[in-house]
C-alpha cells in the first residue's frame, strides 16, 4: 500500500472508517468476532490510518477498535473524534477546555493506548472559540497524550484561525462522486496551509459499490432509509451516478467501489479516503483500489457525473457543517 502525507503524518492511501462496525448502518454490532478480523487484515495489507470515534455507539466503536488493535497499536496511525458529547453536563458540542480533556482521558481508556495519533474535533462548536479548542489541543501534544490535531465538517475560516494556533494535520469531511461540495471551498484552503484531506464515506454510504438498489437492501433500522439521498424518491434518481460507475468498472475490469476509490485519490496525493467496511472481503477489495488506475477519459467521465438529488443531512445536521 502506498502512503500519503496528511501534514507531517504519513498514513496509507486508503484507510479504514470503523464507525459502521457498530453503529447506523445494516447489522452494526453483531459481527464484533468478522470487524476484528477486518481490522487484523487491514493492517496485514499496509492499511495503516483507521478512524473511530467516541460518538460512534457511543463509545462501542473506540473498545471495538481498541480490542482489535491490542498487540499492533505501533502498526497503526490511530485516529479518533470528540465533541459531539458533553462530559461536562453541558450541551453538545461541546469543545470547551475542559470537555476536551475528560474526552482523550476517556478515548485513550477504551483505545487502550498512552496516545492518539490524530485527534479531531468531530462538530465546530459555535460556543467555543476555535481558538480555546486547539489551544487545549496543543497542550496535549505537547503532553504527548496527542500527537496530532485534526477538524471535522469544519469551514474554510473556521480551519484558518485553528491552523494559526497550532498546525492542523488533517481536516475530515464527507467527499465522493456523490458528495463534491469540498472542492470549491475546503480543498483550496486546505492545499495553502499543507493541510491533508481524509474523505468520509468515499463510497457515497455504500451506494456507489452498486449493491443498492432499493430500500429493500437496507435493514429496517438503518439510518439511510431517513436520509435524504435515499429517501423520497431521490435514491432511485440517484442509480444513474452508480449506473456510470458501474459501466467504467466493466471497462477497466474492477469493481464500482474501487472506481469510486480510484477517482478520490486520482484528486490529488493530498487525499486519504477512509472507507468503512466490517466484512474482510470488502475491506480486500477497497484495498486493491490503490492498484487502480483511471485514464484521463475516465476521471473526466466520472467528472461529469450530476450531483446526487437530496441533502446529504437532515436540517440540524447540516447546520453543523461548515461552521
Amino acid at each position: 500500500m502506498r502512503t500519503v502525507s496528511l501534514g507531517s503524518l504519513k498514513v496509507s492511501r486508503i484507510g479504514l472508517g470503523a464507525m459502521g462496525m457498530s453503529a447506523f448502518y445494516t447489522g452494526a454490532g453483531q459481527y464484533d468476532d468478522e470487524s476484528i478480523r477486518t481490522i487484523h487484515r487491514a493492517l496485514d495489507l499496509g492499511v495503516t490510518h483507521v478512524d473511530t470515534a467516541e460518538g460512534y455507539g457511543p463509545f462501542v466503536n473506540e473498545e471495538l477498535v481498541g480490542r482489535a488493535l491490542r498487540g499492533r497499536r505501533d502498526e497503526v496511525v490511530l485516529a479518533t473524534k470528540f465533541g459531539l458529547i458533553s462530559h461536562t453536563g453541558g450541551t453538545a458540542p461541546d469543545s470547551t477546555p475542559a470537555n476536551v480533556r475528560l474526552a482523550v482521558e476517556g478515548s485513550l481508556k477504551r483505545l487502550g493506548t498512552d496516545y492518539i495519533d490524530l485527534y479531531y474535533q468531530h462538530r465546530v462548536d459555535p460556543g467555543t472559540p476555535i481558538e480555546e479548542t486547539v489551544g487545549t489541543l496543543a497542550e496535549l501534544v505537547a503532553e504527548g497524550k496527542i500527537r496530532h490535531i485534526g477538524l471535522s465538517e469544519a469551514g474554510p475560516a473556521t480551519i484558518r484561525r485553528a491552523h494559526a494556533v497550532h498546525p492542523v494535520a488533517a481536516v475530515q469531511s464527507e467527499y465522493s462522486l456523490w458528495t463534491r461540495d469540498p472542492e470549491a471551498g475546503i480543498l483550496p484552503v486546505l492545499r495553502e496551509l499543507g493541510i491533508g484531506f481524509v474523505p468520509y464515506s468515499p463510497l457515497g454510504r455504500g451506494f456507489l459499490t452498486g449493491d443498492i438498489r432499493s430500500l429493500d437492501d437496507l435493514g429496517t433500522d438503518d439510518w439511510r432509509r431517513t436520509n435524504h439521498r435515499f429517501a423520497d424518491g431521490n435514491l432511485e434518481r440517484n442509480l444513474r451516478i452508480v449506473d456510470e460507475v458501474r459501466a467504467v468498472a466493466a471497462e477497466i475490469d474492477a469493481t464500482p467501489a474501487q472506481v469510486a476509490l480510484a477517482w478520490l485519490l486520482a484528486q490529488g496525493d493530498d487525499i486519504a479516503p477512509i472507507p468503512g467496511t466490517k466484512r474482510v472481503a470488502r475491506l480486500e477489495e477497497n484495498a486493491a483500489a490503490d492498484g487502480v488506475e483511471l485514464t484521463a477519459g475516465h476521471v473526466a467521465r466520472l467528472d461529469d457525473l450530476p450531483p446526487a438529488s437530496g441533502e446529504r443531512y437532515d436540517a440540524d445536521n447540516m447546520a453543523a457543517i461548515d461552521r
